[in-house]
């Protein structure tokens, strides 16, 4: 069995104060220690780059774990294994013999193991009477199993550092794809501001994203793409508020939004007798100057789920909410009023925003009526509503990203 005295290397290797510490450390072992031999592994697999230690030492290492013939590492069951270097050969895929050595001296020089060698440099088990094992030259395992707290704190402080990693590159990724369809958008319906120089600014912060970085490079790159974020927010939040200067209406509109999880509204059944057949009467093909319908689908993403083709324009759109207000209980009465007085367009996007609260909202007929109240007495604007639900959106991406 193994003593506490420091052993020396055999023939020319030479002895240093690194290995004699790694001996000392491995006789300093809490008593009753019992750790699993492949967890430690994966451990160090895990918080390699921390350790130091490279993939063939490992694959050695591996190696050398499968001849300790149990699978918990103790004191009480010995700490030595002492294969040949023709067996450890075969049990690591067949790796040159100067490879394997190579891969041995590291894993000795990075504390992971220690050489134990017998007079003649042989590595054997001299046994007693009763066939256990009294004495045995080879490798000692004994580090494995004294700083196999450190290992697991390298492989949590890894994992960690991939989580961030992920959750930067996920920011960075939400980012890219807001600033590119807002913009897009913009372009697409008119709406004013230097959207060609924002564009500029864009593709200058995604040129510099590197395949490889780690969370020191990404870190400016995210800080950029959320300053541009704000500036392409505050062109579309000003261009809304300028088609919608009412504030009035968006209080009392943002108030009724607020207010409607304790609604004294009864769900409206999904048809009426006499109007069963009812469907939205269509005002005008032409689609609403006011609100891109890009802007629109970033406030109310949810009802693109719901369209069988995609929604690439008005009609599209219009189609799909019409589909909608039947799945929220919204009768065909209440939304054709809503479409008489409010314009089919303007209806379906009231649709949307209100599929956006559905959780929200007790009963999703009664609140469309009321809006059509509203709007017929001329005190309700869908713009602050589209507003409110863009904000929702927007705080609901950041938190998530």
């Amino acid at each position: 069995m193994e003593t506490g005295i420091a052993t020396t290397p055999f023939g020319r290797r030479p002895m240093s104060l690194a290995m004699l510490a790694a001996q000392n450390e491995s006789r300093e072992i809490p008593k009753g220690r019992v750790v699993d031999k492949w967890q430690i592994y994966r451990n160090l697999c895990e918080g390699k780059s921390i350790i130091g230690i490279g993939d063939r030492a490992l694959a050695v290492l591996n190696a050398l774990l499968s001849f300790y013939p149990d699978s918990e590492l103790s004191e009480e069951n010995g700490l030595i294994v002492f294969p040949s270097n023709a067996q450890l050969s075969l049990r690591a895929h067949g790796m040159p013999d100067s490879t394997l050595r190579r891969n041995l001296a590291e894993l000795v020089d990075c504390g992971l193991v220690i050489r134990r060698d017998s007079p003649n440099g042989k590595r054997y088990a001299r046994k007693g009477r009763g066939g256990e094992i009294e004495e045995a030259f080879g490798f000692s395992l004994a580090p494995l199993l004294a700083r196999a707290q450190e290992f697991e704190a390298a492989a949590e402080r890894v994992r960690a550092d991939n989580r961030a990693l992920s959750l930067m590159r996920e920011r960075i990724t939400l980012h890219r794809r807001d600033i590119q369809k807002l913009v897009e958008a913009a372009v697409e319906e008119d709406v004013p501001g230097d959207w060609g120089d924002l564009w500029r600014r864009f593709r200058a912060i995604v040129e510099t994203i590197p395949r490889r970085a780690c969370i020191a490079e990404l870190e400016p790159i995210v800080a950029d793409l959320a300053a541009l974020r704000d500036d392409v927010d505050k062109l579309l939040e000003i261009h809304m508020e300028s088609t919608n200067p009412s504030g009035n209406e968006s209080q009392s509109e943002r108030q009724q939004s607020d207010s409607n999880t304790d609604s004294i509204f009864e769900f409206e059944p999904a048809l009426e007798k006499g109007r069963a057949a009812a469907e939205p009467r269509t005002r005008t093909a032409e689609p609403p100057k006011t609100y891109p319908l890009g802007l629109v689908l970033k406030a109310c993403p949810e009802i693109a789920d719901y369209a069988v083709d995609g929604i690439g324009n008005w009609r599209d759109f219009m189609i799909t909410a019409a589909q909608v207000r039947g799945y929220l209980g919204v009768s065909p009465s209440a939304y054709e009023d809503a479409c008489h007085v409010m314009g089919q367009e303007i209806a379906a996007v009231v649709i949307a925003c209100i599929l956006q609260r559905a959780q929200h909202i007790d009963s999703a007929g009664g609140y469309l009526r009321v809006l059509t109240e509203k709007a017929r007495a001329g005190e309700f604007s869908v713009g602050p509503m589209l507003m409110a639900a863009l904000r929702a959106n927007g705080a609901t991406a950041k938190m998530t990203g």
